[in-house]
């Protein structure tokens, strides 16, 4: 074979295995990790077995707990971000009650952050609903 055949099959070779390489690559760098499903089961069961309907204080806790479940499984879905909300956005498409999941959230925020904020059952009732949906959406339980 001439010598300029083998400089271009060389080339060539370089070239396609640059482009296994990249698409290897980009299919793999974003992928989100699998989850415990068994271990959200549990903490999910958990949560929803102590929001008691006669007692006020478990509506706020059970969504403080419900939001900080949900946070963890989008870490360990590898979902990056300073804030739940960071990581909540990377979501968007997914959610199938987007705007469910961010009331829940928003309303675990005011609980946090709002001396004067008050929650009802079937209110607490709707937003452990919407981080239920959530929680399945992205593949936790």
């Amino acid at each position: 074979m001439d010598q300029s055949v083998l400089i271009i099959l060389f080339f060539a070779a370089i070239f396609i295995f640059g482009g296994l390489l990249f698409v290897i690559i980009s299919f793999t760098k974003g992928s989100a990790r699998a989850l415990d499903q068994d271990k959200f089961r549990s903490r999910w069961m958990r949560i929803e077995s102590q929001l008691q309907r006669n007692n006020e204080a478990s509506y706020t806790v059970a969504i403080m707990e419900a939001d900080k479940l949900l946070d963890q499984a989008l870490r360990e879905r590898g979902l990056q971000g300073k804030t739940m909300a960071d990581r909540m956005k990377q979501c968007q498409g997914k959610w199938t009650n987007g705007n469910g999941v961010w009331a829940a959230h928003k309303l675990r925020n005011k609980l946090a952050h709002e001396a004067d904020v008050r929650v009802d059952y079937e209110r607490s009732r709707q937003a452990l609903v919407s981080f239920k949906q959530a929680l399945k959406d992205i593949g936790a339980i």
